[in-house]
């Protein structure tokens, strides 16, 4: 690379930097606000928080990064042209598409970034917030023993437990099950054990009593136990298996997927196809809004007064290309054979950078016309 073009990708870099550890700050603060509450309602503690924390990140990242390198691009440019180097690299001869090259490198590396985020963190970070949400889903300490509380961990279910021993058994328990419009239980013991199993987790309970009232005939019937096992793994989110989402899927499954893979995951072959090439597709959008904001502020020239009309058309450009990618998904979805109009945003942002900058060309020209004629 020329002296010129290290030198514009290095200030694009370093202002990409930290454009972008702003916007994920934000974001990320955002989103860490609901789902600490989640958590910590839960009853888990800071280091789960900060483990789920970080697990959303590399998808806090990629919704972030093009918006970063568009506001890189307007912001150097328009440092560049205020300060006329800009015009000083012009007039040695560098035409608009020159001088965009460094511009293009700039967007070829922050697509890779995106292309490493939506083909490997991004997938493997929700499988694993999906693993880890489960686990969460079957840690029965934090959402059903909590003594001396009444605790409602599903609709129709109230729990109380009035004491845990430091060796983990449960004393004088109360079990109310109303889930049933005609039916409502209520399980009462002296102390009740909690056992994993293959099933999920269930409340053994010990010298106690069940009481079944009939809603239909108001006739309440009472059996004393000695033993009694429930099943708690539904009230706590405990199940079976399921299979991964497509979020959570490789890119090359994703590809190849046909409808028997499809509908063997609980899903469609339009929604895999849509989440491959969208993971293919995405990462360009990157280079679009970095090569945008550069091309659009270049038909400004120099200004003392700033180019806060083309940084304006900029912006509006880069709504209308994510207006067109959101539409093309919109378009896609439950049409597997028009994957290709994925593709359609990028292809068009790219014609409207090589416009813009054939139109800086142009005014460039005209321009220089203009000083010659008044110098002669």
């Amino acid at each position: 690379m020329s002296k010129f073009d290290r030198y514009l990708l290095s200030q694009l870099m370093m202002l990409f930097g930290f454009f972008a550890l702003i916007l994920v700050s934000v974001y990320w603060i955002n989103r860490a606000v609901a789902l600490f509450d989640q958590l910590i309602s839960d009853g888990q503690s800071a280091w789960v928080f900060l483990e789920f924390t970080a697990l959303t990140l590399p998808n806090v990242i990629r919704l972030v990064l093009p918006v970063a390198a568009f506001v890189a691009s307007v912001y150097v440019t328009n440092r560049l042209s205020a300060e006329s180097e800009l015009v000083v690299m012009s007039a040695t001869g560098f035409s608009p598409f020159r001088l965009a090259r460094p511009v293009v490198y700039f967007g070829l590396i922050v697509t890779l970034m995106m292309a490493i985020l939506m083909h490997v963190l991004v997938p493997a970070s929700r499988a694993k917030l999906s693993e880890r949400r489960g686990e969460i889903a079957e840690n029965v300490a934090a959402r059903f023993l909590t003594e001396g509380a009444f605790l409602h961990p599903a609709d129709g279910i109230t729990f109380y437990i009035r004491k845990i021993t430091p060796l983990g058994e449960l004393q004088d328990i109360f079990l109310a099950d109303a889930r049933m419009a005609d039916k409502s239980t209520i399980h009462t013991a002296e102390r009740a054990l909690l056992v994993k199993s293959e099933d999920g987790p269930k409340l053994v309970m010990f010298d106690g009593m069940a009481q079944i009232l009939d809603g239909t005939t108001a006739a309440l019937a009472v059996t004393r136990f000695a033993d009694f096992s429930y099943d708690i793994g539904a009230l706590i989110g405990a199940g079976a298996e399921r299979p991964p989402s497509v979020e959570e899927m490789p890119t090359l499954t994703l590809l190849r997927s046909d409808d028997a893979a499809a509908e063997k995951l609980g899903t469609t072959r339009s929604e895999m196809l849509l989440e491959g090439h969208g993971r293919l597709s995405q990462p360009f959008l990157a280079l679009v809004a970095a090569l945008i904001g550069f091309s659009t502020l270049l038909t400004g020239g120099f200004s003392r007064f700033g180019l806060w009309r083309q940084i304006g058309l900029a912006v509006g450009l880069l709504v209308f290309v994510q207006f067109l990618a959101n539409g093309a998904t919109s378009l896609v979805t439950g049409r597997a054979a028009l994957w290709p109009v994925l593709y359609a945003p990028i292809v068009a942002g790219l014609a409207l950078t090589a416009l813009f900058l054939t139109m800086a060309g142009r005014v460039r020209r005209v321009r220089h016309g203009l000083a010659s004629a008044v110098a002669s």
